[in-house]
C-alpha cells in the first residue's frame, strides 16, 4: 500500500506529516478542497510525524536560502534521513513537497518518488492554514513574527547581495532620464514662446535647446547687448556665422519691448531649464556607468539606453535572462503584437530594440532578420551579464562584431564565422582577464590590509 507523506517548510522549522487513507482521497480532490477548510475534519487526514524547530534566525536564513536554489541543506538531509521510512520501504512510498527543484535533489539524494501536483497542493493549502493548532507550542502570534522577521532577513540577504550590480537604480535612471527628455522639450518650447515676444528672429538662428537657453539667459534685454560681447555669444553658439546673423537680427527685429520684471522671471527659468539640461547628461553619464557594472555586455551590444530599457521593460536582469530571444525581439511592442493577433495580421518584427544602430543601418527588406538575430544575441549576453561573478565587456565586443559581419553577409554574401568559434575566442579572452582582475583585487586587499596595519600601529602609539 502506498503512503503519501508531506514536507512542509516553514519559518520555524520543518514538518513531515503522513496522510492518513491516501488511496481514498487521491481519487476524490473536491473531498480534500472540503475537508481543508475545517480544522476537525483535516486534523484526521493528516498526523505528524516530526517536527524540527531552527536553531536561530541565521540557521533559518540559510536553510530558506538553500530551498530557493534547490539544494537540500543539512539540517533537512538529517531531518528526512532520521524520520522517513527505511530505505527498504521507500519505493512504497511518495514525498509530497512544494517546489519541483527541492523535490528533484530529494529523489537524486533518497531515491524517493516526489510529487507536488494533484492532491498535494491542497494538503499544503491546509497546512498554512492550520499549521500552529497541528504543532504543539506554536501559537498564531510566533508563527506570525518568525515568518516576519524571516522575510525581512531573506529579502535583505537577496538585496545586498552587491550593492555594485544591482539593476533597480537602472530602472530608475532610465525613467527619470525619459520623463527629463519630456519635461525639457516642454520647458524649452515656453522659453521660445516667451522669449519669441522680445527677439522672435532668434528662434530661427539658433535652432538647438540648449544653446538657445543659454543665449537667452546671457542675452536678457536686446538692446543692452552690445557689439563689445560678441565673443562671449560666439563661445555658447560656437559659430561666426550664427553670431553675425544674431547682430544682424536685432537691427531689424519686429520684437516687443519687454519689462525689466518680465526678464527676470525669463532669465530666472532659463537657468533653470540649463541646470535640467547639464544635470541630463550628468544622469546620462550616471547610467553608462551603471551598465557597465550590471550589464556590460548589454550595454556593449546594444548601447546603455536600449540596453536599460529592456532592462526596465523586463522589470529586472534576472526577469531579462529568462525570456526567450523572440521575446526580447518584441519587446515594447506587446500592443501591436495582441492587435494583430486579434485581426489576424502581421506580427511586430521589433520592438524597443528598433532604436539600436544596428537595425538602422540594415536595409528595409533586412530589418526583420536582423532584428530576429540581434534579439538573439541580445538574450546571451543579457544571460551572460547576470549569471557571471565578475563582469566583462569581452563577450558583448564579440557579439556586437558578430552582429556587424551579420549585416555585411545580407549586403555582400560575405560568409560570417561560426558562432563555436567566436564564444572559444571570448570564452578565453574573458579567462584571462578575469584572472588580471583577481590578481588586481588580491594585490588591492593586501595593501588595504598593510595600510589597516599601520593605522592600528599608529594609534598604538599615540595613546602609549
Amino acid at each position: 500500500m502506498t503512503k503519501l507523506y508531506i514536507l512542509y517548510e516553514h519559518a520555524s522549522g520543518y514538518a513531515l506529516f503522513q496522510i492518513r487513507e491516501f488511496e481514498e482521497i487521491g481519487m476524490n480532490i473536491p473531498q480534500v478542497e472540503a475537508t481543508v477548510i475545517d480544522l476537525s475534519k483535516f486534523a484526521t487526514v493528516v498526523k505528524l510525524i516530526a517536527f524540527y524547530p531552527f536553531q536561530s534566525g541565521i540557521n533559518a536564513l540559510d536553510n530558506i536560502n538553500a530551498i530557493s536554489e534547490g539544494v537540500v541543506h543539512d539540517d533537512l538531509r538529517t531531518f528526512l534521513d532520521t524520520n522517513l521510512p527505511k530505505e527498504k520501504k521507500r519505493a512504497k512510498m511518495i514525498l509530497g513537497v512544494a517546489d519541483t527543484r527541492i523535490g528533484s535533489t530529494i529523489n537524486e539524494l533518497f531515491s524517493i518518488t516526489c510529487q507536488h501536483t494533484g492532491v498535494v497542493p491542497e494538503l499544503l493549502r491546509g497546512l498554512r492554514l492550520h499549521f500552529p493548532n497541528l504543532i504543539k507550542g506554536l501559537t498564531d502570534q510566533n508563527q506570525s513574527k518568525a515568518q516576519l522577521g524571516l522575510g525581512h532577513a531573506y529579502s535583505r540577504a537577496k538585496v545586498k547581495f552587491n550593492v555594485n550590480r544591482v539593476d533597480n537604480m537602472i530602472i530608475q535612471s532610465i525613467a527619470l532620464l525619459d520623463q527629463l527628455d519630456k519635461d525639457i522639450n516642454t520647458f524649452s518650447m515656453r522659453i521660445r514662446e516667451w522669449y519669441g515676444y522680445h527677439f522672435p528672429e532668434l528662434i530661427r538662428i539658433v535652432s538647438d535647446n540648449y544653446t538657445y537657453a543659454r543665449v537667452v539667459y546671457l542675452m536678457k534685454n536686446r538692446k543692452d547687448f552690445t557689439i563689445d560681447r560678441e565673443d562671449e555669444l560666439e563661445a555658447i553658439v560656437m559659430d561666426n556665422g550664427k553670431t553675425a546673423a544674431v547682430f544682424e537680427a536685432m537691427k531689424t527685429t519686429i520684437g516687443m519691448d519687454i519689462s525689466p520684471i518680465d526678464l527676470i522671471n525669463i532669465e530666472s527659468f532659463a537657468n533653470r531649464v540649463i541646470h535640467l539640461f547639464e544635470y541630463r547628461k550628468s544622469l546620462q553619464q550616471y547610467l553608462k556607468s551603471k551598465m557597465g557594472q550590471v550589464a556590460p555586455n548589454l550595454a556593449m551590444l546594444i548601447g546603455e539606453q536600449v540596453g536599460a530599457r529592456l532592462i526596465a521593460h523586463a522589470g529586472s536582469l534576472t526577469n531579462l535572462a529568462k525570456y526567450p530571444a523572440s521575446t526580447i525581439q518584441i519587446l515594447g511592442a506587446e500592443k501591436a503584437l495582441f492587435r494583430a493577433l486579434k485581426t489576424k495580421g502581421n506580427t511586430p518584427k521589433y520592438g524597443l530594440i528598433y532604436h539600436s544602430s544596428h537595425i538602422g543601418k540594415a536595409n528595409t527588406q533586412n530589418k526583420g532578420r536582423i532584428s530576429r538575430y540581434l534579439a538573439n544575441k541580445c538574450a546571451i549576453a543579457s544571460r551572460i551579464d547576470c549569471f557571471s561573478e565578475i563582469p566583462t565587456t569581452i563577450f558583448g565586443d564579440h557579439l556586437k562584431q558578430q552582429v556587424s559581419d551579420r549585416l555585411k553577409f545580407y549586403d555582400s554574401g560575405e560568409l560570417p564565422a561560426k558562432n563555436v568559434d567566436v564564444m572559444k575566442i571570448a570564452l578565453d579572452e574573458a579567462n584571462i582577464e578575469r584572472e588580471q582582475i583577481l590578481l588586481k583585487e588580491k594585490k588591492r586587499k593586501k595593501k588595504e590590509k598593510k595600510r589597516r596595519k599601520a593605522e592600528a600601529a599608529a594609534l598604538g602609539e599615540e595613546m602609549e
